[in-house]
């Protein structure tokens, strides 16, 4: 079985390639890289050019592509509209455009921001999406892209996840080393919203979970195959929350000699240009049981890559 993972550099890439499994459906697995620049074992490929999307695809027709790339920068992407719809959902629609010529298969993974956040309670993947900035917006379209292309056939499958994090990239655990660090060394307070809710999810549980995607599809009938899945790790948490655990096991696992005081504030004290959701915590039960896979909660997991982090 063939498999192209985009986005291969980045940190949900970088897992991915970790944990790929020798078999999928009983066929050895093989492995197809690509990045936007390119490197080491790594294919060249550019998201926001669709014609190099379809071209990746037509030259070597994977049995499974596997859409981690994206245009994440939440903030930048209010101001770069274009690229952020260039990426998020140009690429998905273009791939989906390819595989669907010869029924090729596509897992899309996609966001907790395609929801608006206001409704209190965990979004189910039935649910219609209502994003609330470019960076949501465009990985809605992307959504709709995939599904309109490959959805009457069974080829696709979304999988939203939430707050992605893990030992390499950029991401909140990462920056919130950095800042733990330099402010207990200055003496000042780490300053982190506290009134946005949702999971953080580790990248090694999340790659395990698209693997898993892949398996339990070729397990079951395509009418069988759910085609939208949510995956975050379990639980709940605010930023934070989320700053606090950082700190707290950073210094168990010797990553920091001391943490920094974090301070709680609302959204309305750290402005930024896109609006987040307030709350986007993801229903995954249902996944779970289709997956087959256990849940752990967020912090076991935080405590997991952090361990693997230490000098």
């Amino acid at each position: 079985m063939r498999v192209l993972v985009t986005g291969a550099a980045g940190q949900l890439g970088q897992a991915l390639l970790q944990t790929c499994p020798a078999v999928v459906g009983g066929q050895p697995v093989e492995l197809v890289a690509t990045s936007r620049d390119g490197g080491p074992g790594l294919q060249a490929l550019d998201l926001a050019d669709p014609d190099a999307c379809r071209s990746i695809v037509k030259q070597w027709h994977p049995d499974w592509l596997i859409n981690a790339g994206a245009y994440t920068a939440v903030d930048q992407a209010e101001l770069e509209p274009e690229l952020a719809y260039a990426v998020n959902a140009g690429a998905p629609q273009a791939f989906a455009e390819a595989l669907n010529d010869y029924g090729g298969r596509l897992l899309q993974i996609s966001t907790d921001f395609v929801f608006q956040g206001d409704q209190g309670s965990p979004y189910r993947p039935d649910q219609s999406t209502n994003p609330i900035g470019i960076y949501g917006s465009s990985k809605a379209a992307g959504e709709e892209a995939v599904l309109n292309q490959l959805g009457a056939h069974r080829l696709a499958v979304i999988l939203r996840t939430s707050w992605v994090y893990g030992p390499v990239g950029r991401n909140f655990l990462l920056t919130m080393l950095r800042l733990h660090q330099d402010r207990a060394a200055s003496g000042t307070d780490l300053r982190v919203v506290a009134d946005q809710v949702g999971c953080p999810t580790a990248t090694p549980g999340l790659a395990t979970a698209c693997w898993r995607v892949l398996m339990s599809a070729e397990e079951r009938s395509g009418d069988e195959a759910p085609q939208i899945l949510h995956w975050s790790d379990a639980g709940v948490a605010s930023w934070y929350d989320f700053a606090i655990a950082i700190g707290e096991l950073a210094e168990q696992w010797g990553l920091l000699q001391k943490s920094a005081i974090v301070s709680p504030i609302s959204t309305s004290d750290y402005p930024t240009p896109a609006r987040r959701p307030a709350y986007s915590l993801l229903d995954c039960l249902s996944s779970r049981r289709v997956l087959r896979l256990p849940e752990q909660h967020w912090r076991q997991s935080l405590s997991n890559v952090m361990q693997r982090m230490k000098p």
